[in-house]
């Protein structure tokens, strides 16, 4: 029996993973309140999976309204010892064409109103987020793309904006000029959150248009977007399939499960009892 527990968050497009055995969706709460949708959980290749449409069933919620700290917590509820998330993104780089996938390894957050922590006064903690994702669950999540057949880049910088509207041209032009590769509404500060949960994540963007940016292409609508998202979920469900199968025997410790180890700076005596018993729920290990 595998000591993995993989959770899978699935972005625009990926609501359900059928090949799941012993598949039933279980509803879960949490003490930041209910994620965005009961989750799906069953095996695959004898590898426990916990499915979380980040959107809801039916995509009923919007980007700067997903609770994305009740979708973390649950996910470590279940036990989930690693993250792959799945998102739909608008490229700003003529390398990143639609219908490509690109495993991220930078962010930059443009998010304002959003909760972006388990900490808040009575108990701190600072996080290291110099890398903030997986380069062990990275690198399985590259190769399984790539032996699917699915036309993969990696490394790339994902420029995080609240929305829900698109980028402005002006805006396009300038995340461009920061270096950046993609544009998406959901990786932050989902990426965040799952350092301070200690689990290691790893982000996959399914490319569905390119942003307004580009003077020869149509500017971004809806309607364009949609019209991928089916051929891309398919395509990530045979990379979450393909990854399972390369997953090794035995799950190695990867330094993010200690995390917390170095970032706590409130003294213990200090900390706020009912701070305290809200994060004993995700990280027994530091506050039980």
């Amino acid at each position: 029996m595998s000591d993995w527990v993989l959770g899978v968050i699935g972005g625009s497009g990926l609501s359900s993973m059928e090949a799941l055995t012993d598949a039933a969706w279980q509803r879960i709460e949490t003490p930041w309140g209910a994620p965005s949708d009961e989750i799906l959980t069953g095996r695959l290749d004898g590898v426990r999976i916990a499915f979380l449409p980040r959107h809801g069933r039916g995509h009923r919620i919007t980007p700067g309204e997903i609770n994305a700290r009740a979708n973390i917590a649950a996910l470590k509820l279940l036990g989930c010892t690693d993250l792959l998330s799945i998102s739909a993104v608008g490229s700003l780089r003529e390398d990143r064409p639609p219908g490509s996938f690109v495993v991220l390894d930078q962010y930059v957050d443009r998010t304002v109103a959003r909760p972006a922590s388990f900490f808040s006064t009575g108990l701190v903690a600072h996080v290291s987020l110099a890398d903030p994702v997986c380069a062990r669950m990275s690198g399985l999540a590259l190769e399984a793309g790539r032996a699917m057949g699915i036309p993969m880049s990696s490394g790339g910088t994902y420029l995080a904006m609240e929305g829900p509207q698109f980028s402005t041209r002006a805006e396009s032009h300038l995340y461009r000029s920061w270096g950046c590769d993609v544009i998406g509404m959901t990786g932050m500060p989902e990426a965040r959150l799952a350092r301070e949960a200690e689990l290691p994540y790893a982000c996959v963007g399914m490319v569905t248009d390119y942003d307004c940016w580009r003077a020869e292409t149509a500017d971004v609508q809806v309607t364009d977007v949609l019209a991928l998202l089916k051929s891309n979920a398919e395509a990530a469900k045979g990379l979450v399939e393909a990854l399972v199968r390369a997953l090794p025997a035995h799950r190695e410790p990867s330094p993010i499960d200690t995390t917390l180890d170095m970032a706590v700076v409130t003294p213990s005596e200090l900390w706020d009892p009912a701070l305290r018993a809200r994060l004993a729920a995700i990280c027994p290990r530091t506050f039980g």
